[in-house]
């Protein structure tokens, strides 16, 4: 449960009963509270929603005869995901009046997260930013079948649709994200050696290292929220990225420090001006290059950047 806020179930919890187990509602919960973190997260893109998310999963589930509840999990992931998709639409709107790029709120992660693969992809920023391409309801059809592997009945009575239909958006979502998602698996030892080249590039703003080790098409995203300083529109293109870069950190460099990190499954650094955390460049690695760049400096999108995050499927 690291990184998420605290519901009445983890003080239940940890309080417990008499035999000191916490009531079976409350045991439940806590067994599946990062999965449905993860799947709040997956769709929302934004962590703080997310955990309003299960705080309101936690409320609603409280109620519930447990008598009547066939498959928990399944039970929970529903109300997850109705919960979600209200709040989802509501960020939408939200979302329109956001002062320049909106980036996902990044998550320090632990290193299993980057070994389980599919997980790793799915949280990554690149592919949630493919997800806020889908409608609400695509968008969780997706996750929950491609990424938490449920099936279409239960599919179908998360959001409120037939499976048959269920079956069609999954189909039309799949092939959305098909077209949009990151180009291929990365070996460890190839992202290890691009991002420490990317490192080493960024903190001595040399042109040419940059060039060596950004794709022709990088493309760079800045999210400022308002608050910081950020590149205002994407940035494409491998020459016009380096000069960015090179003009930025090296101008702080005796205040700043640039230190490698998982972040939502990926590589990323982090970037701290007099120990806090100003930056969070989370990369995108493609054949030995870098093909995409986020970087998030809101600040309210970094609270989750000080300890691990724990993600499960």
């Amino acid at each position: 449960m690291t990184g998420t806020s605290r519901t009445a179930a983890d003080d239940r919890g940890r309080g417990g009963s008499r035999d000191d187990r916490p009531d079976p509602a409350t045991e439940a919960f806590l067994a599946h509270r990062n999965l449905l973190f993860t799947v709040a997260y997956e769709m929302l893109g934004s962590a703080a929603d997310a955990e309003d998310v299960i705080q309101e999963t936690w409320l609603r589930w409280a109620g519930v005869d447990l008598d009547t509840v066939r498959d928990q999990r399944a039970y929970l992931v529903r109300i997850t995901t109705r919960q979600a998709l209200v709040r989802l639409r509501t960020l939408g709107r939200r979302r329109e009046s956001y002062v320049g790029s909106w980036l996902p709120e990044p998550l320090l992660t632990a290193p299993d997260v980057a070994e389980d693969v599919e997980l790793a992809e799915s949280v990554s920023m690149a592919m949630l930013l493919v997800l806020e391409t889908l409608t609400p309801t695509e968008r969780a059809v997706f996750v929950l079948r491609e990424v938490f592997d449920l099936g279409y009945d239960e599919i179908a009575e998360a959001v409120d649709k037939s499976a048959a239909t269920v079956r069609q958006i999954a189909h039309r979502a799949r092939a959305h994200v098909a077209a949009r998602r990151p180009r291929g698996v990365v070996t460890p030892a190839e992202t290890r050696n691009a991002l420490e080249a990317f490192q080493r590039a960024t903190e001595t703003g040399d042109l040419q290292r940059l060039l060596d080790i950004l794709a022709p098409d990088v493309v760079l995203l800045g999210d400022g929220g308002g608050v910081k300083q950020a590149v205002p529109r994407p940035i494409v293109g491998a020459d016009r990225v380096a000069r960015v870069l090179a003009a930025g950190l090296p101008r702080v460099a005796a205040l700043a420090s640039l230190r490698p990190a998982q972040v939502n499954g990926c590589p990323a650094l982090i970037l701290r001006i007099d120990g806090e955390i100003d930056s969070v460049l989370a990369v995108r690695i493609d054949d030995g290059l870098v093909t995409g760049i986020y970087a998030v400096r809101n600040p309210e999108k970094l609270s989750h950047m000080e300890r691990e995050t724990a993600l499960r499927r």
